[in-house]
């Protein structure tokens, strides 16, 4: 929409209102395209949270008017006026700032959300914001398609947050930023001149929106793989979505449901297998493990780090059967020495544990694992356990 100046007297008080609330030329809606007036650069800045989407469309004023004129200083509480203003213009007579230049600034989710632990819906929304030495507010609007905060009408508020102001370098041009971002949530921080003012979008749902676009995903052609519905089980396994990440794991292994090609290999039985111990179905656990170790797609790669990682979590025996097991399906191969070696390491066995390692020496595929090997040895001829 068209928003043309009054020709009356009101109009010297309007452009006073115009430059305070950072639209420093002509207040025509821009239909074409040339140059934004004062130079106000437009800019979209998007952030993922998992699935979650948030972005900021702007207007990026700066520091220095066109004519070079510097306002450094004359930001915050001149140019932007703390509290709300009367522009003599619009329908508002208490309006927050546009929280950028020209049209409505607008923040969008495609998910509901937390503001600082405050509830946002999915949505588009009118940015702005009530600037203030100590505490600012943040308004949410229902209304995104205004000119700037002329129009603004507090019974469109979404959420309004306060949120505290905080020193930072200097920016030149208004910018919107995600300085802070974690699987959950991200921080959002509007720079400008000296001054940040940082506010936290969090999902608290984002297992449930994760697992809702994996099922998704696997109505689709992403189901026909059975790489999909592992990598889905194993997912649901770490996010402790137990019941979900049996559902894939079947799947995956081709248990149940096989016309969604699964297929029993290597990893989709030990990604069942993680799955199944976890929900305590111990004997079942046991069962497809066994299944696993034995499957002819099994590496001696895959076998040994199997038993590395049951020393670690402290089940020696374990990790010593499964070396040994390696040892009888696939002879000398790479890495089998180097198992042994652990293995008997582990029982104390140091002679035996070096007779392997210096097996395992010229086997070692690269520079990295030759010196280990040599380590090894080291530790050993000197009656030290290689594990510890």
């Amino acid at each position: 929409m068209n928003v043309y100046p009054p020709t009356t007297a009101r109009s010297q008080r309007f452009a006073i209102a115009l430059a305070a609330a950072l639209v420093t030329g002509s207040a025509l809606a821009q239909i074409i395209s040339v140059p934004r007036s004062g130079d106000n650069q437009r800019s979209i800045v998007t952030q993922y949270i998992g699935p979650v989407a948030v972005t900021i469309e702007y207007h990026s004023p700066n520091i220095h008017l066109p004519n070079g004129e510097d306002r450094r200083g004359k930001i915050w509480g001149t140019l932007v006026p703390y509290g709300l203003t009367d522009f003599d213009f619009g329908t508002c007579k208490e309006c927050p700032w546009r929280a950028g230049a020209n049209e409505n600034t607008t923040f969008t989710v495609s998910h509901d959300v937390l503001i600082n632990g405050q509830k946002l819906p999915a949505g588009a929304y009118g940015l702005h914001m009530i600037a203030d030495p100590n505490e600012w507010t943040l308004i949410f609007s229902r209304n995104a398609k205004s000119w700037g905060s002329y129009f603004y009408d507090p019974s469109e508020d979404a959420l309004r947050v306060k949120v505290k102001p905080q020193k930072a370098e200097y920016h030149e041009w208004l910018a919107y930023d995600f300085p802070e971002k974690e699987k959950d949530y991200a921080t959002v921080a509007m720079k400008w001149e000296d001054l940040q003012i940082p506010w936290k979008v969090s999902v608290p749902n984002i297992t449930d929106i994760h697992l809702a676009a994996i099922r998704d995903d696997l109505r689709g052609f992403p189901s026909l793989q059975w790489q999909n519905w592992n990598s889905a089980a194993r997912y649901a396994l770490g996010a402790k979505r137990l019941d979900d990440a049996l559902e894939f794991g079947l799947v995956a292994a081709g248990v149940s449901r096989p016309g969604m090609q699964g297929q029993a290999n290597y990893n989709t039985l030990s990604t069942l297998a993680d799955v199944q111990d976890a929900k305590g179905m111990i004997a079942e656990a046991k069962a497809t493990r066994e299944k696993a170790l034995n499957h002819g797609s099994a590496t001696p790669q895959q076998l040994d780090q199997y038993a590395r990682n049951q020393l670690r979590k402290g089940n020696k025996e374990e990790a010593v059967r499964v070396w040994q097991l390696n040892a009888k399906r696939f002879g000398s191969e790479w890495p089998v020495n180097a198992g042994l070696m652990r293995a008997y390491s582990a029982e104390g066995r140091f002679k035996d544990a070096l007779k392997y390692a210096k097996l395992a020496l010229p086997q070692a595929p690269d520079d990295e694992n030759k010196k280990n090997i040599e380590d090894s040895i080291k530790k050993l001829q000197e009656g030290k356990d290689i594990n510890s």
